[in-house]
C-alpha cells in the first residue's frame, strides 16, 4: 500500500506519519518512510539545491523539472521495490505537492504538470492521499516557533501559500475516492486517531483503533491508466 501525505509545511505531517508508522509496525507491518524531495542519495542532493534559500533566481520551469527529476528516481530506486516487496510506504509528500505548489501556486500548466509527472513515475499513484488542512498563516507560523529548515517555498508571499491551500483543496474535490482531508489544528492526538481509522479502513483490517499514547518531550515539530497501490 502506497500512503502519501500532503499539506502545508506546519501542518505536522513529520509527527503524524512517525506515530502511524510506530502504530503500524507494532501490529506487524513493514513500513518505509520516505520523503519528497528527496528519499534517494540523488534525490537528496536535488532537494538541497530546491530549498536552498539563496536560489530566488529559480526559473519555474526549472524548479518543476528538478522536483520530477528527483521523484523519478524516488518511484525507481524505492517506491516501486518497496511496494513489490508488500511493504506501505509512506511518503511525506508526492506529486500533488507538484500540482499545489507549481500548478496553483506558480501558475504553471496543470496539464503539462500532469504529463511531466506521469513520465517521471510511470503512472504510480498513492492508494491513500492524506490531507493534512490547517490555514497558511497557521503552518507558517509553526514554522518560526518550531525552529524547523525555512526553506525558498516558505519565503514566499502568504498570497502563493493561500493559492496553494486552495489548489489542494480543488484536488480533494476532484480524487475524492483517493484523498481524504483532516483537520490538522487539532491537538496531535486526535489528529492520529483519525489517521489511524482511515489508514485501517484501506488496509480492510479489524484491529481495534485506540487512543494513542504520546510522549510530549517526543512531539516536535484521462491519460493513460494509473496505478493505485
Amino acid at each position: 500500500m502506497f500512503v502519501t501525505f500532503e499539506g502545508p509545511d506546519g501542518s505536522g505531517k513529520t509527527t503524524q506519519i512517525r506515530l502511524l508508522a510506530e502504530w503500524l509496525r507494532e501490529r506487524g507491518r513493514e513500513v518505509v518512510l520516505t520523503r519528497e524531495p528527496g528519499g534517494t542519495e540523488i534525490g537528496d542532493q536535488i532537494r538541497a539545491v530546491l530549498h536552498d534559500p539563496y536560489n530566488t533566481a529559480m526559473d519555474a520551469r526549472a524548479e518543476i523539472l528538478l522536483y520530477s527529476a528527483s521523484r523519478a528516481q524516488h518511484v525507481a530506486q524505492l517506491i516501486r521495490p518497496a511496494l513489490a516487496a508488500g511493504k506501505i510506504v509512506i511518503s511525506d509528500r508526492y506529486a500533488d505537492s507538484t500540482l499545489a505548489y507549481q500548478g496553483y501556486g506558480r501558475g504553471l500548466d496543470l496539464e503539462m504538470l500532469r504529463t511531466i509527472t506521469r513520465f517521471a513515475t510511470r503512472g504510480l499513484t498513492p492508494g491513500l492521499t492524506l490531507y493534512l488542512d490547517i490555514t497558511p498563516e497557521e503552518g507558517l507560523q509553526r514554522r518560526r516557533l518550531g525552529g524547523d529548515e525555512w526553506n525558498r517555498l516558505d519565503a514566499e508571499a502568504l498570497e502563493f501559500h493561500q493559492r496553494v491551500r486552495a489548489g489542494y483543496l480543488e484536488l480533494v474535490e476532484q480524487e475524492p475516492e483517493r484523498w481524504a482531508v483532516v483537520n490538522a489544528a487539532r491537538p496531535v492526538e486526535e489528529v492520529q486517531v483519525e489517521i489511524r481509522a482511515m489508514v485501517q479502513a484501506r488496509l480492510g483490517k479489524e484491529t481495534r483503533v485506540t487512543k494513542p499514547v504520546i510522549a510530549r518531550n517526543k512531539v516536535t515539530k484521462q491519460s493513460p491508466p494509473l496505478l493505485m497501490c
